[in-house]
């Protein structure tokens, strides 16, 4: 299992398969292709269906400037591997080919090429464990915990990374409470998070606290529509969910940065895992993929600052994803707005409900984990492609592209 550094990743949104991911095959493609007088980047399934909301052509087209660069647009062609294909050609000053690459973004910025994929053996594994069952017979026999567990593999110098991380979710958080603006695309969004934050203000304590944690989670959301630099955790889509429940634990329950990083340890970890044995690809799994992953990396970081056991943590982890099972990935127009922005906002309370759920058990329930993960990935396979980052299902169908590229609300429906 790879470093847990793959699954925070600082970047620009909105999105990670979208537009991360491309941003980031263009630059490679570049490097191997520099001499190239121009570009051609075909781009399969759901990046074509999607990727004008999601600004994957501009993020392709600045990785590629100043050589001039074709889009084409074949949402008709959903590769067998994964539907978010990827075809970059290079072409010399006679129109000749002088190279080509498939590439997929599979999700949280990550790139494969595919059934041989050599870009996966390029990272070195750094954990020999994927399931959390057998992390919890190891870490139980060497008495660990599990951020322990994390930097048992991943070295001391983890602790940089999350500072890192740590610091750019909060500015995230920060920078998001400033801006009121409409968010671009053409379906008129206003910024909702520093009203909301305002308005926490005049609450009683018992409500003011899930209030403010949800203005923190639309922050970030926003930020991400926007084009703003965020972490995905795992994924930009979902990035809002955990900077908004740590934010929360700093501001309001005094936990220390120290402990906040310990936190986005086992938070990565358990990202990982799900990665690794199902996905975090909203094209290929659906939103339960996305903010389902990030529910449980919520839930798992406040049952651990409050004190859980590793039991009650894997409980945490386990009500959070079973809870987000099939949810549907279906944004409007393909923008991360509607329905993306509340369902951050939704997953952060839900993350800090489920937390507490398992903080008053014993940490014993019938469904692990592992089951619920495997679950996900079986769910995520039989939801149609309607519902998997297409817009072409859901609440999707609410929303119109027209001509330009932006959008608008369709009411006849």
């Amino acid at each position: 299992m790879d470093s847990i550094k793959g699954i925070y990743k600082i970047g620009y949104g909105p999105s990670s398969s979208h537009t991360m991911g491309p941003h980031r095959a263009a630059e490679m493609f570049k490097q191997k292709h520099p001499e190239a007088s121009a570009y051609r980047v075909t781009l399969h399934g759901s990046l074509a269906a999607t990727g004008k909301g999601h600004m994957t052509d501009m993020a392709i087209e600045r990785a590629l400037s100043p050589v001039p660069t074709e889009i084409v647009w074949r949402a008709d062609i959903v590769p067998t591997f994964h539907t978010n294909g990827m075809l970059f050609e290079a072409f010399d000053q006679h129109h000749e080919k002088v190279g080509e690459w498939m590439v997929y973004s599979i999700g949280g910025g990550y790139l494969s090429e595919g059934e041989h994929d050599t870009l996966g053996a390029r990272i070195q594994s750094v954990y020999d464990l994927e399931r959390l069952g057998d992390i919890q017979t190891f870490i139980e026999r060497e008495g660990l915990s599990f951020w322990e567990y994390v930097e048992w593999h991943e070295g001391a110098y983890i602790w940089d990374f999350l500072g890192t991380i740590w610091e750019q979710m909060q500015q995230s958080v920060q920078e998001g409470l400033q801006n009121d603006k409409v968010l671009p695309g053409g379906l008129h969004v206003r910024s909702k998070a520093k009203q909301y934050y305002v308005r926490a203000s005049s609450y009683k304590p018992s409500l003011q606290s899930r209030a403010l944690v949800t203005a923190y989670a639309l922050a970030v959301a926003e930020q991400n529509a926007r084009g703003g630099k965020v972490v995905t955790a795992p994924t930009c889509g979902s990035c809002g969910v955990v900077p908004a429940v740590l934010y929360h634990m700093k501001r309001n329950h005094d936990f220390s940065d120290r402990d906040i990083m310990k936190a986005l340890a086992t938070a990565g970890l358990f990202g990982n895992i799900i990665k690794t044995n199902a996905s975090i690809s909203g094209a290929e799994v659906g939103c339960q993929g996305e903010v389902g992953s990030a529910c449980v990396m919520a839930a798992v970081a406040v049952n651990q600052l409050f004190g859980g056991s590793p039991q009650q943590i894997e409980c945490a982890a386990e009500m959070a994803m079973e809870h987000n099972l099939g949810l549907t990935c279906d944004p409007v127009c393909g923008l991360v707005q509607i329905p993306c922005i509340e369902r951050n906002s939704m997953a952060a309370l839900r993350a800090l409900d489920v937390s507490f759920y398992a903080l008053l058990s014993d940490g014993k329930h019938l469904i692990s984990f592992d089951k619920v993960v495997d679950t996900m990935k079986r769910t995520g396979k039989d939801l149609p492609s309607l519902y998997k980052e297409t817009s072409l299902g859901g609440l999707a169908l609410h929303g119109t592209a027209i001509d330009d590229g932006r959008c608008t609300t369709d009411t006849s429906r």
